[in-house]
């Protein structure tokens, strides 16, 4: 598929960027630690199952093909970062799951047409930048009456509302690139699908975050382990007035968001949608 932007030198650029970012800091711990039950709801949700034959887009370290490998399918993971594809096939080593885990870019996916019988992915593919792109290789590497399962951040949820703060710090995105958290939106994954799928299932949910005991354990966790939030702060290292105003920034958000006894449980909200691409 054509790519706005791949075969230029600035699409190169972006492309080695959201790859560096990602190295940054440590997402499988992230995976693994805030949020592992995650991967096992979307495969669920897609109805995986022995003998399907599945791709799991922008995989990271495996949260959602490690779960559908382990129920049988038969799964390959692909992910722009080779960091996170070496993590995932440690951990699946671990786990006893068989994936085959390949380097590739989720707006130009080197996939036949219809090789798949699920296209999922769980907080993935809503980092591409280029949304229509992405959401066009997830239709056309599906098989006709095969099913797309997405899980993503939504704009009103706390992670959602992190980037939104993290936002007038970090440089401004290259033309044409859209927000991730947009995949989150319901109306906006509908229209990037578009009358390509049918039946389609979105329903909005939590995952309960209760590992930070106040606010500036959140801030010292995602400064030292999310790729985006790493990222940021380099980016800005040379001015300590903006890195005091985000740390504020970050931390009330977080102190917004934490209830429950002793103030220590998050819920993080996310969209869980699924559709079957027309025959």
């Amino acid at each position: 598929m054509n790519v706005p932007g791949e075969a230029s030198e600035a699409g190169r650029a972006l492309k080695a960027r959201h790859r560096a970012m990602w190295a940054l800091g440590d997402y499988p711990a992230v995976a693994a630690e805030i949020i592992p039950e995650l991967g096992a709801i979307l495969v669920e949700a897609c109805g995986v199952g022995r003998g399907d034959r599945v791709l799991d887009v922008a995989a990271g370290s495996g949260n959602a093909a490690i779960p559908a490998a382990l129920a049988g399918a038969s799964v390959v993971a692909g992910d722009l970062t080779p960091e996170l594809l070496e993590a995932g096939r440690a951990l699946a080593a671990r786990r006893g799951a068989e994936v085959e885990w390949r380097q590739d870019d989720a707006e130009a996916l080197p996939y036949a047409d219809g090789e798949f019988d699920t296209v999922m992915s769980c907080l993935g593919v809503m980092f591409a930048p280029h949304h229509r792109a992405a959401a066009g290789e997830l239709v056309r590497v599906c098989r006709p009456g095969g099913t797309i399962g997405l899980l993503s951040w939504t704009p009103e949820g706390f992670v959602g509302q992190m980037f939104a703060t993290m936002k007038p710090y970090a440089p401004p995105p290259p033309p044409g690139a859209q927000p991730p958290p947009l995949w989150g939106s319901e109306d906006h994954v509908r229209t990037l699908l578009g009358d390509a799928v049918t039946d389609v299932v979105a329903r909005r949910q939590t995952v309960t975050v209760d590992r930070f005991t106040h606010p500036g354990a959140f801030l010292d966790y995602f400064k030292a382990n999310y790729g985006p939030t790493v990222a940021v702060y380099r980016g800005m290292a040379g001015d300590p007035d903006r890195v005091a105003a985000l740390d504020h920034a970050l931390t009330e958000l977080a102190r917004r968001h934490l209830h429950g006894e002793g103030g220590t449980v998050m819920e993080w909200e996310y969209l869980l949608l699924t559709a079957r691409k027309r025959d």
